[in-house]
């Protein structure tokens, strides 16, 4: 592994740059963090649409508020996480969503 691998890495788990991290590195370092960066991306938008419409049922509403604040500060965390790993050149996958393989 290389400096690039861990660039690639670090990429992955900021937003939609997991495509970068799958498209330019095609080691299995890079492919483990973008499949993680891309779990991690799909699971804020799933968490974020969550609480958009939980936010949107009358007398639960601040319940949406509670998801999308939660959710937002575990992504963060998660991703914070990830970007260490990646750093650290190390495979280790995230708490909760890191069994989840979407790109082998």
């Amino acid at each position: 592994m290389d400096s690039n691998d861990k660039v690639f890495g670090i990429l992955s788990y900021i937003g939609i740059l997991w495509i970068i991290g799958l498209a330019a590195g095609k080691t299995p370092f890079a492919r483990f963090h973008a499949n993680q960066g891309l779990v991690l991306f799909l699971a804020g938008i799933v968490l974020g649409v969550a609480g958009g419409v939980l936010s949107a049922i009358p007398f639960i509403g601040f319940l949406g508020a509670i998801v999308s604040g939660l959710g937002g500060l575990a992504t963060l965390i998660l991703m914070i996480m990830g970007i260490v790993n990646a750093a650290q050149g190390e495979m280790k996958p995230l708490p909760v969503i890191g069994g989840i393989t979407i790109i082998k």
